[in-house]
């Protein structure tokens, strides 16, 4: 049997600035959403059908999600 498993980090996109980071991940439920940890900030995303969606301080974040591997149990 294949479990799927997921990293626990997710690249982020700034929509307002166009720059892509590195974040870590927590809570994720895929097709709804997770939380990113970066420079000590939690931002809330939510799956709105194509993309995950995060803001924070004024700034829109995108993110695919977490990439996700099969792992044999």
């Amino acid at each position: 049997m294949i479990k799927e498993m997921y990293d626990n980090t997710v690249q982020i996109n700034c929509t307002d600035t166009d720059k892509t980071s590195e974040a870590e991940i927590g809570d994720y439920k895929k097709g709804v959403g997770f939380n990113a940890y970066i420079a000590n900030t939690k931002i809330p995303f939510r799956w709105n059908g194509k993309v995950y969606v995060g803001n924070s301080v004024g700034l829109e974040f995108t993110s695919s999600g977490p990439r996700s591997y099969g792992v044999k149990t």
